[in-house]
């Protein structure tokens, strides 16, 4: 999950001590001179760093500007507005998380209800009016004693939920329907804007992920929203990608040649391509190394797609490991995978 910010580290420190996001794959300052057609066509200086939870799910790329001040959101964004409305997180249990954040003094919105699958969820906001759900999962990668892992997912306002279905089912795999449901909800309802109707569609892949990384990354769903009744705005309206909110969904891919032609026959073709616009190759953070591409779907929300050659493993000693000539569907051992663990930040509080 891409998060723009105003301060990298204050929002850092807070997603490490509320989420446990606290092993950095990379961490850099430098210019984004890809991104030109959502930067408002200048390349932009910025500081990013993508941190993980070791338990199991997707990792955040908190993004900051660095020589432009970030602009908010002009009004309050409401459920159903056009874009990533809210980031969907796994917990083991949904009264122990409740109980941690309470004690943590997060800033819950209502108690926890049932969503139409029946069961219990949660929302919070963080400080800089981002949206979290908290949802139950079954699959975790290590035992770290913390409530939660990271980003399992999306909650996505769209105009139109059939003609996103070719990119979130046919393009990105999300083809298991788990609920499609209309009316008015009650896990909605103390939502900005949550006591209208909508029709809510959940999905899930009908096949596991495959990868390096998905014995880390586990399982996760989309869930679509359209809203009746009012017409959404579109939450990056006027506002260029790494202002504050939720930026992007970023995917971990193998192919990146074979995933374009995809793309492009599915009608919704590379609108930033790191192997031709500008530089051949690709990124190089010095921590990680590799190609990347964004399509849109219907209503404008971004995709990344990431085929990562190289990764840090265990930094200091220089360890890192080459992707690209491993067979795309096999699991990294277990053992190089938990090794991430040494490059996690401590802050005074932890022991």
């Amino acid at each position: 999950m891409g998060v723009g910010v105003k301060n990298l580290q204050e929002a850092w420190e807070w997603y490490r001590k509320f989420f446990g996001m606290d092993v950095p794959i990379f961490e850099e300052e430098a210019e984004a001179k890809l991104m030109l057609p959502y930067t408002g066509g200048k390349p932009r200086m910025r500081h990013a760093v993508l941190a993980m939870n070791m338990q199991s799910g997707g990792g955040f790329e908190i993004w900051q500007y660095k020589g432009r001040q970030p602009k908010e959101v002009k009004s309050e964004i409401l459920a159903g507005d056009l874009g990533i409305f809210a980031c969907k997180m796994k917990v083991k249990n949904i009264g122990d998380a409740l109980k941690n954040y309470k004690e943590k003094g997060a800033k819950l919105l209502g108690e926890p209800d049932k969503d139409p699958q029946g069961r219990n969820t949660f929302f919070i906001k963080d400080p800089y009016n981002n949206l979290f759900q908290f949802v139950e999962a079954s699959d975790w990668f290590l035992n770290e004693k913390k409530v939660n892992g990271g980003a399992y997912g999306a909650v996505i306002g769209v105009s139109d939920i059939e003609k996103s279905l070719r990119v979130y089912s046919g393009i990105l795999g999300y083809d298991k329907v788990l609920y499609d449901r209309s009316g008015v909800f009650n896990d909605f309802r103390n939502l900005p804007g949550g006591d209208h109707d909508f029709r809510r569609v959940l999905l899930r892949q009908s096949k596991p992920f495959r990868g390096a990384f998905s014995r880390l990354f586990g399982d996760s769903v989309i869930e679509l929203i359209s809203v009746k009744g009012r017409k959404p705005s579109k939450i990056y309206e006027g506002r260029y990608w790494g202002d504050p909110g939720f930026i992007h969904l970023c995917y971990d891919i193998k192919g990146m040649d074979q995933l374009k032609e995809h793309c492009l026959n599915e009608g919704h073709a590379f609108t930033v391509d790191s192997k031709e616009n500008h530089d051949i190759k690709g990124f190089d953070m010095g921590e990680a190394a590799g190609h990347f591409a964004y399509i849109e779907d219907p209503d404008g929300t971004l995709i990344e797609f990431v085929e990562t050659l190289k990764i840090p493993i265990i930094k200091k000693l220089g360890w890192y490991i080459d992707l690209s000539k491993r067979r795309p569907e096999k699991n990294l051992p277990a053992w190089i995978i938990k090794s991430l663990r040494y490059m996690k930040v401590k802050d005074k509080k932890d022991t």
